[in-house]
């Protein structure tokens, strides 16, 4: 039962999130005022805001206007409900109890803040500072607070943080080269990011994924005459991607690339 809370639970952050990246969209608050359609406006009840239950019952129109509700909505929520399940199933009894509970809550907050990230920058091609900038500031503190009151050796934090800028001077490297046509400011700051959630080695594994999805993908988009080789694709999707596959299966990939090396 408690993996289905813990699915429940994130099903509803899953709404939250989906309210944010739409008030982001349009430069609102997301803080104060009710949810609405943003086709006519109208102010939708509980029962329309049932996290994916809703979008079934409506069969994906809204119930005012009729107009097609956004796949982006259940997908987002059901994105958010495993995500925030699996690492909790990964670590439920491997670790103490303070460890396994600071790691959890990091890496729920961090994995709203990726799924933003990514669900944002597919749609306009931008990561918004507004999400990446307290990102980065709270898994910098994360990674402190981890040091001294975790496991009380600062080697941890240090290693993350040499991720981090090594990942940002890796990508700031392509920046420059291409003086900002392969890569822009935010996957400079979403690769920093990525370091400190990650530390050593798993930030390698993050990038390699990254470039090797983004490769597959592209070249599938150029067959299917979706792309060309000078079209825009934006990077931080698979950037989120490789980070959740590198906190999650990290160690597992870890050895078995040094297994297939061996």
């Amino acid at each position: 039962m408690i993996y289905f809370f813990v699915f429940l639970f994130g099903l509803i952050v899953g709404s939250f999130l989906n309210c944010l990246i739409y008030r982001l969209e349009s430069n609102k608050s997301f803080l104060f005022g009710r949810s609405f359609c943003p086709h006519c406006q109208h102010i939708l009840s509980w029962s329309d805001l049932v996290p994916l239950l809703s979008f079934l019952i409506l069969k994906g129109k809204c119930r005012y206007c009729q107009k097609k509700i956004s796949w982006q909505y259940p997908l987002v929520e059901l994105a958010t409900g495993l995500l925030f399940s699996l690492p909790f199933i990964l670590t439920y009894f491997t670790y103490d109890r303070l460890p396994f509970m600071s790691s959890l809550i990091f890496y729920w907050i961090m994995s709203g803040f990726l799924i933003v990230i990514f669900v944002y920058d597919l749609k306009h091609y931008l990561i918004p500072d507004k999400i990446i900038n307290p990102a980065i500031v709270l898994a910098f503190f994360y990674n402190v607070f981890h040091s001294i009151f975790i496991v009380r050796n600062f080697k941890p934090f240090l290693e993350s943080l040499g991720s981090a800028v090594g990942a940002g001077i890796f990508f700031l490297t392509f920046v420059l080269i291409s003086r900002g046509k392969w890569m822009g400011e935010g996957d400079i700051k979403l690769a920093f990011l990525m370091g400190l959630i990650l530390g050593w080695p798993k930030i390698l594994i993050s990038l390699f994924l990254a470039f090797f999805i983004g490769a597959i993908i592209g070249i599938g988009l150029i067959i299917l005459a979706k792309k060309t080789l000078k079209s825009e694709i934006p990077f931080g999707p698979f950037l989120a991607t490789g980070t959740f596959l590198a906190m999650f299966f990290g160690e597992k990939l870890i050895a078995l690339f040094f297994n297939f090396l061996l």
